[in-house]
Parts: C-alpha cells; sequence; structure tokens
C-alpha cells in the first residue's frame, strides 16, 4: 500500500483538536471502496446534486484526461454512470465543453424520473443542456444551461456561467465572452427560470436589482456584482442563492457575499444573510436554511436560519467547528458534512447526529499539495436516496481524483 493510500486513515486534525475533529481508531471507520479508476480521472463535484438514482444502485461521474490546469474551451470530458450492482461497471453517456472543475457540468438526475440525467455544454456559440434517458438512449436539448432543478423536475434556475467563469474561475465556463463582462450590475443578466419541457426562459431576478438593495456592512460602489450557488427549496416555493461582489487585484480581498432568498417567480427579495461571509448552505426544510457564515453572535460558524426572519440559531459550534459542504441526510436526523485539507493535508468527511450532538468521522483523505485553488479536489460528500451511502471525490489513493463509496448503514441504522 503506497504512502498516500495509507493516509486515508492517518494524521490528525487541524490545531490538533481531536475531540471536536472527531479522530476514531481505523476499525471504527466505515469500509471505503473505489468505484472509478485509472488511467482517466472521475469525480462529480458539488454536494447538493443528485448523484444517485432513485434505485440508489447508478452513481453518475464524470472522466478527463489531465488535472492541475484551468480548462480550455477544446477541453471535453466524458459524462457516465457507474452501475454499483454490476461491479462498478462505468457506462458511457456522453461528453461537455461546458464545465469547470468544483462543479463539474451541473451532472444530475432528474427529480421524479428514474431514468432521466441532465448536464451542460455548449453548442454554436452558447451554453445548452443535454437530458438523456439513459434506458431508452432519448435525449433532447434545452437552449439554456441549468444551475439547480426543482423538487418535481419541472423547471430549472440558471444564472450566467459567462460572468461566473470571469468572476470565480472553478465555477463558470470557458469558451464564451460575456459580453456585460465591463457592466458591474447588469439588468439583463440574473437569475432565470427554465422551463425543462419547452427551453423557455424568464429572468426573474437581475444582478442589477440585488446590487440596488442597500447594504448597510460593507460600501460596494464601484465593484462588479455577481450570483452563485442556487438552490431551490424542498417545497419548490423559494430560491437561495449568493449575491457576491469582486474586490479589484491588488486589494488583498477577495470577494464579499450576502445570501438572499426570494420566491419563485422572483417575488419577496429577502437578505437572509447580511454580514458578508456566508458561504456552504443547505436548505434543511421549506422554512430553514443550514449555512456557513459570520454571525455577531458566534462569528464564524454554522447557523440555522428561519427564512424572511432574522433569526438565526448557531448549530454544533464545538463540533462542527470549520467550513465544509453540508447536506441533510433523509429525515433530518444526520448533517453530512466535510472539512477542508488540514495542516496534515487530510479531509474529513464525517457525520453529526443533531438529536445527540455526536460527530461520526467517515474516514481521513490525504489530498496531495498540488491539488490546490481552482482545480482543488474537496471530498464534497453526496448520500444516496435510501441514506445509506455516501460517494466522495478524492484523490487519497495516489491515482488522481477518483469516485469512492462509503457505506454508512451502520451507523445512521437504516
Amino acid at each position: 500500500m503506497s504512502g498516500a493510500s495509507r493516509r486515508v486513515f492517518l494524521g490528525t486534525c487541524a490545531g490538533g483538536l481531536l475531540g471536536t475533529c472527531g479522530r476514531a481508531p481505523d476499525t471504527a471507520l466505515p469500509p471505503v471502496r473505489a468505484i472509478t479508476r485509472g488511467p482517466k480521472y472521475h469525480w462529480f463535484g458539488y454536494y447538493d446534486k443528485l448523484e444517485f438514482d432513485p434505485a440508489n444502485r447508478r452513481v453518475l461521474g464524470m472522466e478527463v484526461g489531465f488535472e492541475h490546469r484551468s480548462p480550455r474551451p477544446d477541453d471535453e470530458i466524458r459524462i457516465g454512470m457507474v452501475d454499483l450492482q454490476d461491479g462498478d461497471r462505468w457506462a458511457d453517456l456522453g461528453s461537455s465543453t461546458a464545465w469547470g472543475w468544483q462543479q463539474g457540468c451541473m451532472l444530475q438526475w432528474i427529480p421524479g424520473s428514474r431514468s432521466e440525467v441532465i448536464w451542460n455544454d455548449r453548442e454554436d456559440g452558447r451554453y445548452v443542456s443535454r437530458v438523456l434517458d439513459v434506458q431508452t438512449g432519448r435525449s433532447r436539448t434545452i437552449p439554456s444551461a441549468v444551475y439547480a432543478l426543482s423538487p418535481d423536475g419541472a423547471w430549472a434556475v440558471s444564472t450566467d456561467f459567462r460572468r461566473l467563469n470571469d468572476t470565480r474561475p472553478g465555477y463558470g465556463y470557458v469558451g464564451i465572452h460575456d459580453p456585460n463582462a465591463a457592466v458591474l450590475a447588469p439588468k439583463d443578466e440574473g437569475i432565470w427560470r427554465v422551463d425543462l419541457a419547452t427551453g423557455a426562459r424568464e429572468l426573474l431576478f437581475s444582478v442589477a436589482q440585488a446590487a440596488a438593495i442597500p447594504n448597510p456592512h460593507t460600501d460596494t460602489e464601484g465593484l462588479k456584482h455577481y450570483f452563485n450557488h442556487l438552490l431551490v427549496s424542498p417545497d419548490g416555493t423559494r430560491l437561495i442563492f449568493l449575491h457576491r461582489w469582486r474586490y479589484p487585484p491588488g486589494s488583498g480581498r477577495g470577494f464579499g457575499t450576502r445570501m438572499f432568498t426570494i420566491g419563485s417567480d422572483g417575488s419577496e427579495p429577502y437578505v437572509l444573510d447580511p454580514y458578508g461571509r456566508t458561504s456552504h448552505f443547505i436548505w434543511r426544510d421549506p422554512g430553514h436554511v443550514l449555512a456557513w457564515a459570520r454571525h455577531p453572535s458566534h462569528g464564524e460558524k454554522f447557523y440555522l436560519y428561519r427564512d424572511r426572519t432574522d433569526q438565526a440559531e448557531v448549530v454544533a459550534p464545538d463540533v462542527m467547528p470549520l467550513n465544509g459542504h453540508c447536506t441533510y441526510l433523509p429525515g433530518n436526523q444526520w448533517i453530512l458534512n466535510d472539512t477542508y485539507p488540514d495542516a496534515d493535508r487530510l479531509q474529513h468527511p464525517y457525520l453529526y447526529e443533531a438529536s445527540t450532538g455526536r460527530r461520526v468521522p467517515l474516514g481521513h483523505f490525504f489530498s496531495p499539495p498540488e491539488y490546490k485553488g481552482e482545480w482543488r479536489c474537496d471530498t464534497h460528500p453526496r448520500f444516496s436516496p435510501d441514506g445509506t451511502k455516501v460517494v466522495i471525490d478524492s484523490p487519497h489513493e495516489g491515482n488522481g481524483r477518483q469516485l469512492y463509496l462509503i457505506d454508512i448503514t451502520e451507523i445512521v441504522g437504516t
């Protein structure tokens, strides 16, 4: 076993916080196996998309032949899925030239469908999305890229991936110039609602509208504004997103943030977190959002926000003390989360049991130092619909980024 492989189970948490970081003996860790293999590299990307099919059998992923540089317009990735019940067999589904290292091409299963998947692509000078029925092979093209899907799979929300690439490389796509690149807060860019049956789209809320809402905590005059991280509420009635602005190069500051919610028709915008440091978030239920943010009460921690109010309750400040990619397992009894690489370059996906305050580690995965910046490989843990399996992206075995399956059945008891 290589040194990199052995380090999946070795090392300490950042700052030696063994108690709060939840280190456990190797024997207590759940089983882990690679479900993709080289020579090419495989990953899925973000933590808030449906990677598993409804039967908990097929796992989506992307395949690429290089690492450690930005994508170029002609860099094509392959889209595929792994059959967990057929020797982890990889089935090729298609390709894309509209992708980034952090969120891939927004590949995901369409909610409510047992066989349809969707991903973004580039065609004839515009970004589009492909819908494929993996059983019949039937496909269609929607004349708009998508970001997040509604819970019934009928519509999606999107933003401008051209602008996103300029302001936050790794999240947008290369290959098409943003005509509003020099516009600080455009009126014709923002959040779009896309009908997945007809392809029709409607601008719900513009970047200019967000920038015009007063910000008592930060002066954003003369700064470039954009949107990132869109999600639809579990009942489809509200949207959440991050309104961000870039500071000038050389200023020593990157970007600032406000967390917004709006109605799914674009109405009733509300600044849920105005304090400038919102990071990862997830809807717990239609009325509450869990997010890593800075709040006057406890500083930078996880908070549970009640939508359209100023209520924010700190969550597990001593047990989940570090920023991570958070979701709730089905039933909302467990939070699935991870960490960025610590001082030993170990990443720590884990489960947090809300009723007991117990933290259960899922492994300690080594990330070589070349995985940094735009092309870092966060674990981004994603769970199966039945809540018994987790898949992560990781390069810890020395084979580049690959997909790994973690069986959490004995932990969650389902």
